[in-house]
Order: structure tokens, then sequence, then C-alpha cells
């Protein structure tokens, strides 16, 4: 039972009482009282007399103290379970990205903020505040304020605001989706009733008649591809899947040809050039050469995996009786897997999913990241609640009455001091965001009065509700990806930066996986899974055997899994460097998927039985092209070569090491990006990064 000191933490949570029409006056206020305070600056500042205090000073304060309300405006397209604020949401995000574009094109502005960067050196300032000057510096740049004032800046501006709508549009296209597919019950034979139960799924009419309707969502893609024995069921899934999103596909064409624009106008030969410079990668030829080398250490293992896979496929079809044809396609995968894993290491997922439901395995994660870490998760619920709402109302500190939140506080042995909030939203609805991510609503900083202000941290899920028998249960990998997003969550809570602008996950693209990736080693660790395991009606912990078999299947088609990631990885990064615009103009992407499909994962697909290389656009159903992670995907594995690194030097050996995770905690995950990433990797490391340890773990080594 927490203290009544955990009961009444010094900060009130956000607030989500907003309106469809307060959503848009609140982000015109904000945005008009932003505009003012840089009118302020330039009538004020002379470029003889700009410094970091009076010229930057005065933005960064403004982004700290609109930084809650601007989130949560934003927040609400995303989870909100009502379709008005959604719709709000999103055109308060069309007219802020407006608005910020035409902000960070401000000649005047930037004349300011440049002659404040060109005396840096006569300020003597802080690490954190310098490189906030440079770093901001450098976006007035890239957007555009040293291309000669005229049509052509004229022009960036038109495809920056552009482009800007596209993303909008696409991301709201995707959380929106209703796509569906309707099957027999006999077509799902296979499928269990723990993950899809038929009796609860839409019954169709008409010409659906004796048919069941299933979404795309992941709650109904992994078990059809995993357990439907109609092997055309899982083709006729996959491929549908593939074109769910094809009204994103001209607009997404339309996002790859403005970005390719933009990026020469600013002096550059293509966009990936443009958003890698400021990474740790620092060019596309490194980053290809990275996936290239990946792409040929994996080939041989890959061929291996489909051979293994190739064998399971044949027996399955000699047991039924049926003819085979000596072909494995890519809706043959993830099937024969599972059966390979229950075969050769005698691991059923739905069994150990049993032992994990969600409530308690969640539970079990924060009792980790408390011993780990320091801290203390206090949840708040019914009167607690309504003490500290700022309305005194229960129900305004959250934006749907499943969401669990939680006041997150140092434990008594570091100190006892208030951490942040943590809100988690577990299960799929209506236009929610479709994928699991973290979102910060409000970010760390110090105030100007010298206190500080704490964060708040929310996990956007997608796991399986629970049914009427059973609470919801996760597979493995569900547990895998719950610590990874709630790794995120950590980051983001932990942070101790003085500016909101270099808060918590506020690194570069290519490290921002690593700590969540380092994490995701513990779901492997048997001490671990032990711990976090409870049978939902026994109340037993998973049985060693069972803990032994799964940790084997580890790198169970490993060169498979990794051969993917680098399919969308050389797919982001050809998009985004063609040789010249008219290659883009030309270029079809959902073509260029399918082809490098085939031939990175030597998997045969659709255009092997007729159908050619136009038979769907998996790429427009990916938001992360539209996301912030355009030409950027690579970052995950990239990140993956850091964060195996800081698990195999420090905590292979005792992944419980107190001692280790309260350095970890305080050397990288509290510099959020207000450090470069490479001194404090190194710096926790005692040495330069390296790669042995990931070809190692890839069993490349």
């Amino acid at each position: 039972m927490a203290s009544a000191k955990f009961k009444q933490p010094p900060q009130a949570p956000p607030l989500f009482t907003h309106t469809a029409e307060s959503i848009i006056s609140e982000t015109e206020r904000l945005n008009a009282e932003y505009k003012k305070d840089l009118d302020e600056i330039v009538a004020k500042v002379k470029p003889e007399n700009a410094t970091f205090k009076n010229t930057i000073g005065p933005i960064l304060v403004d982004d700290d103290g609109s930084a809650v309300l601007r989130r949560v405006l934003n927040f609400y397209q995303h989870t909100s379970p009502d379709a008005k604020l959604r719709d709000a949401s999103t055109k308060a995000d069309d007219i802020t990205s407006d608005f910020d574009i035409e902000c960070k094109m401000r000649q005047d502005v930037f004349d300011v903020v440049e002659a404040a960067f060109n005396q840096r050196e006569s300020e003597k300032l802080d690490t954190e505040s310098l490189r906030v000057l440079e770093k901001e510096r450098k976006r007035y740049v890239r957007n555009g304020l040293l291309i000669p004032d005229g049509p052509k800046r004229d022009r960036f501006k038109e495809v920056q605001k552009r482009l800007a709508q596209l993303c909008i549009q696409c991301q709201k296209n995707l959380n929106e989706d209703k796509s569906a597919i309707w099957f027999t019950p006999e077509e799902l034979d296979g499928v269990p009733e723990d993950d899809i139960n038929i009796a609860d799924l839409e019954k169709g009419t008409g010409e659906n008649e004796g048919k069941v309707k299933l979404t795309f969502k992941y709650t109904h893609f992994f078990p059809v591809v995993k357990y439907a024995k109609n092997a055309e069921t899982r083709s006729r899934y996959v491929i549908e899947d593939a074109n769910k999103a094809n009204h994103n596909v001209p607009l997404f064409q339309e996002i790859l040809e403005l970005r390719d624009e933009a990026a020469r106008l600013l002096g550059y030969p293509n966009h990936a050039t443009v958003n890698i410079e400021e990474k740790m990668a620092k060019s596309p030829a490194k980053v290809n050469e990275f996936l290239g080398d990946l792409r040929t250490r994996l080939a041989e293992g890959g061929k291996k995996d489909v051979a293994a896979l190739l064998e399971y496929k044949k027996k399955d079809y000699a047991e039924r009786g049926e003819d085979f044809d000596g072909n494995f396609y890519m809706w043959d995968t993830s099937f024969y897997s599972r059966i390979m894993k229950e075969k050769e290491y005698n691991v059923d997922e739905i069994k150990i999913s049993q032992y994990f439901p969600v409530e308690s395995t969640f539970n079990g994660m924060l009792k980790i990241f408390e011993e780990i870490f320091g801290l203390l998760f206090v949840e708040v619920t019914g009167d607690d609640r309504k003490q500290i709402s700022k309305t005194g109302k229960a129900e305004d500190i959250v934006w749907h009455d499943e969401v669990r939140l939680y006041s997150v506080w140092n434990d008594e042995a570091d100190g006892g001091e208030f951490v942040g909030y943590l809100y988690i939203d577990l299960h799929p609805r209506e236009g929610k965001y479709s994928h699991n991510a973290n979102f910060n609503l409000e970010p760390g900083y110090i105030r100007t009065d010298g206190s500080r202000n704490y964060p708040a941290t929310a996990l956007v899920c997608n796991f399986s509700k629970p049914s009427g028998k059973k609470p919801s249960l996760l597979k493995h990998n569900e547990v895998v990806t719950l610590f990874h997003e709630l790794g995120h969550g950590i980051h983001d809570l932990v942070g101790r930066t003085q500016y909101s602008y270099f808060h918590g996950t506020s690194v570069v693209g290519d490290f921002v996986e690593a700590p969540s990736q380092m994490l995701e080693n513990w779901c492997w660790t048997p001490s671990v899974l032990k711990s976090l395991s409870r049978h939902w009606e026994s109340g037993e912990t998973i049985p060693d055997d069972l803990v032994s078999k799964l940790i084997a299947t580890k790198n169970l088609n490993s060169a498979t899994s990794n051969l993917a990631q680098v399919l969308i990885g050389t797919f982001d990064m050809t998009i985004h460097s063609p040789e010249s615009h008219e290659a883009i103009k030309k270029m079809d992407a959902g073509r260029l998927w399918n082809q490098l499909r085939h031939d990175i994962s030597g998997i045969k697909g659709p255009e092997d039985i007729g159908k050619g290389y136009n038979w769907g656009n998996r790429h427009a159903n990916i938001g992360h092209f539209i996301g912030g992670y355009d030409a950027g995907y690579y970052g995950y594995l990239w990140s993956e070569v850091f964060s195996t690194d800081m698990f195999h030097t420090h905590f292979k050996a005792n992944p419980m090491d107190k001692e280790q995770g309260r350095r970890y905690r305080k050397v990288v995950l509290e510099k959020g990006g207000a450090q470069d990433e490479m001194e404090f990797l190194t710096e926790f490391l005692g040495r330069a990064p390296s790669t042995e340890s990931f070809y190692r773990e890839l069993g490349l080594a």
C-alpha cells in the first residue's frame, strides 16, 4: 500500500476536456501567442546584439509553456472515441503544421538566430543551450532560409505545407481504416477460439450470407496468418491486407515527389541525405553499406530457414493427403513457423499465453522497472483521480474509461521525489491508432522560476480485449512488444533536461529505439519470465521446462525475420534517394516493394502465380513512412547494434543489476537528446560501440 505522500503528486495530470470547437480555438490561440513572441523578439533584438538569451531563450520558454496543451490537442486524433474530436484534432494538426512552416521560414527571425549562432563563442553557453542553438539554426536552414528570396523559396514553402497536409491525411486514413474481409467459418478452420471467437464476429447477409467479418487489425491479422489451415484463406487475407490502404497510394506518390523536390531546392541530392545528415549514420552511403552487408550476411541463413519451413509444408500436405506442388509462399511463413515452433521446440503459443494475462503481466513489468531503476508506480483510481484532477472530476484526466493512470515516483531509497505520470490504453477500438506506440503528453523541463515541470507519457496499444470467459492474454511476442513500448515510456518519464526541446525520447532517429530494444532482452531471461507470469486460472507461474523451450526459440528463423526488416529499410532508402527527380516521378512504389520483397526474402508471392508485381501496395499501410521514420526505418536495425552492445556489456550477466540499472538511467536515459548520443553511449559502455555482440546474436559473428 503506497504511503499518503505518494497519493499527492506536486503537479496535476493533463486534462482531456476539450470540445471539437475548443480544440480549434485553443490551437489558434497558441499560434497567435507564439507569433506575438516572435514579433517581439525581432522588434527588440538587432543582429548586432543578438544572444542565445534574447533570441532562442523566449522561443524555448513559449515551447515549454505550451507543450502539454499542444500535445494533448494533437493526441485526440489518435485515441479519442469521439469522431468529432478526432476530426478537429486532425484539422488542428493541419493548422499548426501550416503555421510552423510560416514561422520557420521567417527571414527576420532567422537573421537574429543566425547572428546569435555566429556570436556563440562569446557567450560561454552550457552544453544543452549550445546544442539547442545549433539545432535551431540548422532547422531554419533546412526550412529553406538559405534559398534566395523569390520564386524558389516560395515554391519550397508551398511544398512543405502540402507535405504536412498529405502526411496528416495519410495517417488519418490509416487510423480510421474500416477495411474488412468475409470468410466462412470453415475457411477459418484452425484459428483458436482464444484469438478469434467466430460466435462474436459480425454475420454476413446477402452475398456474404453464411460468412463472418474480419478486420485487418493486429487482433485478427496475426491469428489468421499463423493458424488458418486453408492456404487460400491466408493468401486472400494477405493480399487484401496489402490493398487495404490503396487510397493512400496516390497521396504517398505525391509525398515522395515533393520530398525529393524539397531536398533538391535545398541543394541536396535527395531526401535521404537531408534526413540522415543529422543522425548517427550521417550519410545514405553508410546506411546502404550497413543494410547491404546485413542482406549479404543473412542471405544464406534465409535460404536455410525457407528450406526447413518448406519441409514442414511438405509433411503437412502429406498428412492431409493433399497434392503438394513444392512451392513456399509469403502467406506460408507465419503458419509453418508456428508449426515448426510447436513440433521442433514443443512450444505452443496459446498454452504460453495462458500464463500472461495482460493485467498481471503489466504489473509485473512495473515491478521490474521499480527494481532496476529505483522507481515506484502508484495506480490512480476512483476518488484519488478526483483528488489530483484540476477540475475535481475523475473522468477529466483520461480520454477513455479503459485507460489506466499511474503516478510515478523515485522510491524512498532514491529520494522519493515525484517523476511523472504514466497512462496505458491497452485495447483496440474504432478510430484509434492501430499499432503500438508511446506518446509524450507533457515533457519535463526546468521552469523559469527554477522548479521542475514533470512529464506525462502514454502507451497506446492494441492487444486483444478480454472475452466473456477469459481475460486478455498475451502471446510471448506481445509480452516483448509491451515491454518495448513501456521502455519508451520509462525513457520519457526519467528524462531530466533543462528544456522540453530535448526531453526523453527526443534523440536522433537512429538511436531512439535502442533503449527499448535493449529492454526486450529481459523478456528472454528465465527469471524475468517467471516473475511476469501468472496463469489466469490457477495463479501458477510458468513451468521451468516451458520457459527453457520458449527461450530456445529466440533465434528461430531469425534470418528470415531480419531480412524482413532489411526489406523495409532498403525500400525506404530506395524511394528517398532516386537518381533524379524524373526517376521518382516514374517510380512505381508498389511494384518496387513487391520486387524487393521477392528478391530479399527469397520467398515466392503473388507475382509467382501470375499476378505480376503490381498485385498490392503493402508500403501504403506502413505509417512509419509518413510518421517521422522516412529515410529512417533503418534505425530499427542500426540501433540494435547499440542495444545489443549495452545489454551484453552491462546486463547479460545479471539483468536485474540495480547498480547498472541506475547508472544506465543516469548516463543514458536522463540525458534525452541534450548531449551527443555517441558521447553518452561511449560513457556508458566505457569504450566506443562495437558491432560484435549484434552479429554474434544473429549467429553471424
